[in-house]
């Protein structure tokens, strides 16, 4: 089963906390990517942490975490998304991690939530954040080429007018010959300024860069999903939580990553295939036994 679509980073402000959010909640189940670019703090949960949590935290709530996770998820989703709320979220950093806690309401009743983020593993960190904006870099760099190599050729094209007796109507309108090198130096003598006065700057992820980079986590996605559906290959199992709730994969992954991942899978089957062999034939089926009667409400 194909997971959701790669999702971008985005700016955020919970607490007064300026920060960049990557989230996905799934049916009951979330992973969520935070940072400040000091850090990248993650939190990933699933059904079972969650009922845990949700206990501990309110005491009174006897329910299925179907039953109270799209609460959940409403609340929180519009913080995470810098598509307002957040009013009842507060935010702490303590000992290196960082923690939200959301106060809300579910029937009629206060319902609490805590997230705890923990900095995140290298591998995350690189393959969220570090090579995809590498990537996207190089893109727009390429970009940028191609813009100066049509300006020339607009140059070229004027001057044609001009020599051929074509005027301007309006003075307003002229501009002077585009030339790279000079248009650079002046670009970074006034931008690099800017960007050192004022470190929020780095957390700005416009929907032009949101946009380019679900594209370059798309692209790695499809390369993947290519590799998967080649014959040659075999199919390795995945994680549920992986495919129901997944933030997207990036697409600079190596060659030679890719083939010690794929041995690695094979070593995996061929482990699991010796252990089914080895292990005794399965006792008979018992009876299922009676259902419990299960009580109305969320909370008792």
């Amino acid at each position: 089963m194909d997971g959701p679509p790669p999702r971008p980073w985005l700016p955020v402000s919970i607490d007064g906390v300026q920060l960049l959010s990557k989230s996905c909640f799934g049916d009951t189940e979330y992973h969520i990517l935070l940072t400040d670019m000091q850090c990248v703090w993650e939190e990933r949960m699933a059904s079972a942490d969650i009922e845990t949590r949700a206990q501990e935290l309110n005491r009174r709530l006897r329910a299925p975490v179907k039953a109270f996770f799209s609460h959940l998820s409403e609340v929180v989703r519009p913080a995470l998304t810098g598509s307002g709320g957040g009013t009842n979220i507060s935010v702490t950093q303590q000992d290196g991690n960082i923690d939200m806690k959301l106060k809300s309401e579910l029937a009629g009743l206060p319902f609490h939530w805590e997230f705890h983020c923990t900095p995140a593993p290298v591998t995350v960190v690189c393959s969220q954040l570090v090579r995809p904006l590498l990537a996207m870099s190089f893109l727009l760099q390429r970009q940028v080429e191609q813009l100066g190599g049509l300006l020339g050729r607009k140059d070229a094209e004027i001057q044609d007018y001009r020599e051929n007796g074509a005027t301007l109507s309006r003075e307003r309108l002229q501009t002077e010959v585009f030339e790279e090198r000079t248009y650079r130096e002046n670009f970074m003598s006034k931008a690099l300024p800017l960007l050192a006065s004022d470190q929020s700057d780095s957390l700005q992820f416009d929907a032009g860069l949101q946009q380019l980079y679900a594209a370059v986590l798309s692209h790695g996605s499809s390369r993947k999903r290519k590799l998967s559906e080649d014959p040659s290959v075999e199919e390795t199992p995945v994680d549920e939580a992986d495919t129901t709730c997944s933030l997207g994969a990036s697409k600079a992954d190596s060659g030679a990553a890719e083939e010690v991942q794929l041995e690695a899978a094979g070593a995996k089957m061929a482990d699991r295939a010796a252990e089914r062999k080895s292990l005794p034939s399965a006792p008979a089926a018992r009876p299922p036994a009676k259902p419990k009667k299960k009580k109305v409400g969320l909370f008792r």
